[in-house]
């Protein structure tokens, strides 16, 4: 099948699956007299397959990885997987804490706010986005 057929398929755009073969993720099985890329139905599986690791949050290194893993089951462990998935677990919920604490501030912000009608001159939000000491 050709690109247009994998994207229709894969679910992925024609430029997320070019952009895919420059990062070395995914690599067509042959090509056509007229120099076209064609996909076999494993290249289907290998695309659903970075697909889906991509949409729960794994960054192109770790889908990297898992491909390495997926090309050679028997020579990896569970382990190896799953140390990918502890370790994406750990960024995600420090992304949290990190996202809660904006949240903290930014509601700290918007209480000091009058809200009202009147000039922006002093306003509070204005005010501490101009200063250079944290609140």
């Amino acid at each position: 099948m050709k690109i247009g057929e994998l994207a229709k398929q894969s679910g992925l755009s024609t430029h997320t699956l070019r952009y895919y073969e420059k990062s070395g993720l995914l690599k067509a099985s042959q090509r056509s007299e007229g120099n076209y890329r064609l996909y076999s139905s494993e290249d289907l599986s290998t695309a659903r397959f970075i697909k889906r690791a991509r949409e729960i949050g794994f960054s192109l290194e770790e889908v990297a990885e898992f491909l390495s893993i997926r090309a050679d089951l028997p020579h990896h462990q569970c382990a190896d997987a799953k140390a990918l998935a502890d370790h994406k677990i750990e960024q995600v919920q420090n992304q949290i804490k990190e996202l809660q604490q904006m949240v903290r501030a930014l509601t700290r912000l918007s209480t000091a706010c009058c809200g009202g009608a009147e000039s922006a001159i002093h306003c509070s939000i204005m005010e501490a986005l101009e200063s250079d000491h944290d609140h």
